[in-house]
């Protein structure tokens, strides 16, 4: 009734570890066969989850179970069951009714609940002018009547205060940083960043509608190019899409679970951004909204979507993860990843790198391609399986290449494009065209200063690098060519200078 765990491969009472053959079943393919036997079942918050002992090597799996649909009882095997004891028994009438007369009782929203000891005094008011920018776009008719609006009418009509009153929704929103603690929540984002074997990042609390475009502009976000061979014209793109990081950090903040008062946790690397938040999909997976044409009928946080909607903070239609997909697919990048190994949160990885670089070209090739084909290649890409249709159908299309389960991109419709995937600005040139651009200034010049070398070869650096690390790779550049004897370091003067070693 209220879900719980099956625990297979462990004995009643004596908790003996005796283990479970799993019939060449993995947890996934388990989940799936589940989900398609068990009329009923949710698929939200089911997960297995597999454990191996390290001595005997035995497996124990423990099966997640939610909660039941409401009035809808769960079926195995086309009956009802329920347990009395120890024992299994088919579903009695009573219990059956009890399950089917469920009250659909107006779900308790946290963010619709009003704080009495706020006042409109507790807002920011750079944040409400903020959120009357996004209102009047997603109302543009209503533009002009906005800015006669007072604030207390204006916060009313976007459902940011109701009658005036002042609601957790108006806090996380619009609310002042000093406010916070009336909100009996952490209310932030923790933002982590991990680059060049450094770690670092910062806190962000409300108003959530201006500190998330501040945690965006921290993102480490930059251009790189694609070349197609012989062609002095690249397609330059943005390492990430801005409008995916916001939707990203949005998409958070409207569907948190706020009753287990966690934080929000956004985690930069090198390659990737990942965006945490408590609390399942509300109502189906992800990849129900890739394709867009799934529209959500409800909401964990009914007042703050309505609010975050209607200042253009968020999307209801569902349309936001659809939005990411199609982003990524023209800007040639992986597909974004949502991880279903999480019972209690939501994880998003969004990709800001190539992974296969024969993946990119086919998509800058065949830019007609279809969003669906998009996904099934960058499955197969990360080396994800799909089913044996989709593998039958991308090889009669000859996008793919390989046997099962050794598949692949294939490479002969990438090559064909005859183009070239070039991390440009951001990666810079290699160290050897640098000492080869080195080696020729020395040439025509006779000797130059270790401030001239920086100069020439400052630009061509990657530019994600701190001046501190441009200087240390100039010195490393400096160092192998004079360790391998094709320079030298003299004084002339009172300066010091850099010469081509006489052979």
């Amino acid at each position: 009734m209220e879900g719980g765990y099956l625990v297979v491969g462990v004995m009643d009472k004596t908790l003996e570890i005796v283990g479970t053959d799993t019939y060449n079943y993995d947890v996934q393919k388990a989940r799936l066969r589940l989900i398609s036997q068990c009329t009923n079942l949710p698929s939200e918050g089911l997960m297995v989850e597999e454990f191996v002992t390290s001595d005997t090597c035995k497996t124990v799996w423990v099966i997640h179970v939610p909660k039941h649909l409401k009035r809808q009882p769960v079926y195995a095997h086309n009956k009802a069951w329920q347990r009395i004891d120890d024992s299994l028994i088919e579903m009695t009438d009573s219990r059956k009714n009890t399950i089917l007369e469920e009250r659909d009782d107006t779900a308790f929203d946290w963010t619709a609940e009003v704080i009495d000891d706020a006042t409109l005094d507790d807002l920011e008011p750079d944040a409400i002018l903020k959120a009357r920018e996004g209102y009047k776009q997603r109302f543009p008719k209503l533009a002009k009547v906005c800015d006669g609006w007072s604030d207390k009418v204006f916060l009313d009509k976007a459902g940011l205060t109701v009658g005036g009153k002042v609601t957790r929704t108006t806090l996380l929103l619009v609310g002042k940083e000093t406010s916070a603690y009336k909100l009996n929540h952490i209310a932030q984002i923790v933002w982590k960043c991990f680059q060049d074997g450094q770690v670092f990042g910062d806190i962000y609390t409300i108003p959530f509608v201006l500190t998330t475009t501040e945690l965006l502009h921290r993102i480490r976000n930059y251009r790189f190019k694609i070349y197609p061979k012989n062609s002095l014209i690249p397609a330059e793109v943005w390492k990430y899409d801005t409008e995916s990081i916001l939707e990203g950090m949005h998409n958070s903040i409207a569907h948190q679970n706020y009753e287990k008062g966690a934080r929000i946790i956004v985690t930069e690397d090198k390659n990737s951004l990942k965006f945490q938040n408590d609390g399942t999909f509300f109502e189906g997976d992800y990849r129900q909204y890739i394709t867009g044409e799934k529209t959500p009928k409800s909401y964990r946080n009914p007042a703050l979507v309505k609010a975050m909607v209607n200042i253009k903070m968020i999307d209801t239609q569902g349309y936001g993860i659809h939005k990411m997909f199609v982003s990524q697919k023209e800007r040639f990048l992986p597909m974004p990843d949502y991880d279903l190994s999480t019972v209690d949160e939501v994880v998003l990885n969004m990709p800001g790198n190539i992974i296969d670089e024969n993946y990119s070209l086919m998509l800058l090739a065949n830019q007609d391609l279809s969003l669906t084909d998009a996904v099934l290649l960058d499955q197969v890409q990360k080396g994800k399986g799909i089913s044996q249709e989709a593998v039958a159908m991308l090889r009669k299309r000859k996008l793919i290449e390989g046997r099962l389960p050794h598949i692949y991109v294939a490479k002969d419709i990438a090559q064909a494009t005859d183009q070239k995937v070039e991390y440009s600005k951001h990666k810079g040139l290699a160290d050897r065209k640098c000492e080869a651009l080195l080696l020729e200034s020395l040439k025509d010049h006779g000797s130059l200063t270790k401030q001239e070398v920086v100069r020439l070869l400052w630009d061509l650096l990657p530019d994600q690098l701190e001046d501190k690390q441009k200087n240390t790779k100039v010195y490393n550049i400096l160092r192998k060519l004079r360790e391998s004897g094709k320079i030298v370091n003299i004084t002339v003067g009172n300066k010091s200078v850099w010469s081509l070693a006489k052979i």
